[in-house]
């Protein structure tokens, strides 16, 4: 990040910085699966050959995670799928698709009628605490009950898409006398 500080950037986003306990990875586990999907790509570099070469990885990363890559938490869709609204015509495919194979072949399905994954109501990364109860609230706080890092009025804040080139213009910023041909490691 040389364009603006980590800092200056979430500001300018709208969002909260929320970090964990010195090794404890799982205070932000949906993260660091996101890290590791990014980082598991068969085509992830083993270093940057400059800028432009991260950029343009990270351009095709994110549009394939949104656009193509379909997540167990989201009952097999992609995240454009139920963002734009589409998630309920794709489920009723599937159902359309599973009655079909039921119909043909019932035997296959011994114990009930084939149903696709549900859909969560919510998907949180860091989903922040609920209002406690006052006969379960803890005389002091544990190190792991401070505020996360997910703003539920993040998603009504932040632009109605999922175009990376309208979310990475934020970030892109002409490099200032920076050596084109410097290797970056993610």
């Amino acid at each position: 990040m040389r364009a603006k500080t980590v800092n200056e950037l979430l500001q300018e986003l709208g969002v909260t910085q929320s970090h964990s306990r010195p090794y404890t990875p799982t205070d932000n586990p949906y993260s660091e699966a996101q890290f590791k999907t990014m980082k598991y790509r068969p085509d992830y570099p083993e270093a940057f050959e400059g800028f432009p070469h991260a950029q343009g990885w990270a351009r095709a990363f994110i549009q394939w995670y949104n656009e193509e890559h379909h997540h167990t938490k989201l009952a097999l869709m992609t995240p454009a799928t139920v963002h734009y609204g589409q998630a309920e015509e794709v489920q009723k495919q599937r159902q359309r698709v599973l009655d079909e194979a039921y119909a043909a072949h019932p035997e296959r399905f011994v114990r009930r009628r084939p149903k696709p994954p549900e859909l969560p109501d919510e998907v949180w990364i860091n989903q922040p605490n609920k209002e406690p109860d006052a006969a379960n609230v803890p005389a002091e706080p544990a190190a792991s009950d401070n505020k996360p890092g997910a703003q539920p009025t993040s998603r009504a804040e932040s632009e109605a898409s999922l175009d990376v080139g309208k979310h990475l213009a934020t970030v892109e910023q002409p490099l200032s006398s920076a050596d084109e041909s410097d290797s970056f490691v993610l």
